[in-house]
């Protein structure tokens, strides 16, 4: 009897096609790892600190309630920003784009004020100095307190950009009517400033909706979140995102706030 060697080539064809073959089942588990190109994906570094430039500080009056006005925190302390807030020049503002981003501040000169030998202090921008020039912040008292004497009025400093760290997730507040929602984002960490705030239901929202930034960090929508379960996506300044799925449950109600996924450095 001969040996069937059609089928023994046959057999030996067919294994050596699907040894080849990529794992696809793997693939499809792992799509996340991947661009629409199929290549690997590369994550953004963590936000690294800027170089120290020379700036002049001064300070103003308020509380917590008045500290975010241009950026539209309602309270710096109950949304994670506490005291220690700067309000930045026009220039340095950018129309909002700057707010929430994170600065240390040094004041090195006694002869000026400064109370010296202490480690640089850590701000976040909530605020626009109008009128006042790139080189130039204007503190909040409680802050400029704690590296100058309040009778110095204006000290020398220098300051850089640096990542925020946060207590707690990223905090959505959810206040309007029906038609019309405005999404507060706060307690934002990393990069701190955020460029895009998206949103996505379980019902009739499958797909990820961009809200527009209405002032500072108030995000409007005129599409209806009310009965949906929400996730939100954060974007900031450094291109990073933060997913946080399913925060707000579908019963939610106007003017709760919900805690989702931070930006870790």
């Amino acid at each position: 009897m001969a040996f069937p060697w059609g089928a023994f080539l046959t057999t030996t064809l067919l294994f050596l096609v699907a040894f080849s073959l990529p794992n696809v089942h793997a693939y499809e588990n792992n799509t996340n790892k991947y661009n629409k190109k199929g290549q690997l994906r590369k994550h953004r570094p963590a936000f690294a600190p800027t170089g120290w430039k020379k700036a002049q500080a001064t300070f103003y009056d308020g509380d917590s309630k008045s500290f975010g006005g241009a950026c539209g925190y309602d309270d710096v302390a109950k949304e994670g920003y506490g005291l220690d807030t700067i309000a930045v020049s026009s220039v340095l503002f950018k129309d909002g784009l700057s707010c929430g981003s994170c600065y240390e501040i040094k004041c090195t000169d006694s002869s000026k004020g400064c109370k010296t030998g202490k480690p640089p202090l850590l701000v976040t921008a909530t605020n626009v100095c109008h009128g006042c020039s790139s080189e130039h912040l204007d503190m909040a008292k409680p802050a400029f307190v704690k590296i100058a004497e309040q009778k110095a009025g204006i000290v020398p400093i220098l300051y850089r950009r640096v990542a925020c760290k946060k207590k707690g997730g990223i905090r959505f507040t959810i206040t309007g009517n029906p038609h019309f929602n405005i999404v507060s984002v706060g307690n934002v960490g990393g990069a701190g400033d955020v460029t895009q705030v998206q949103v996505k239901g379980d019902k009739k929202i499958k797909h990820w909706t961009n809200l527009k930034r209405n002032w500072g960090q108030k995000w409007q929508t005129d599409v209806m979140l009310q009965g949906e379960t929400l996730s939100f996506k954060v974007r900031t300044g450094d291109g990073r995102h933060s997913i946080s799925p399913k925060v707000a449950p579908s019963g939610w109600k106007f003017g709760q706030t919900f805690e989702g996924k931070n930006f870790v450095n």
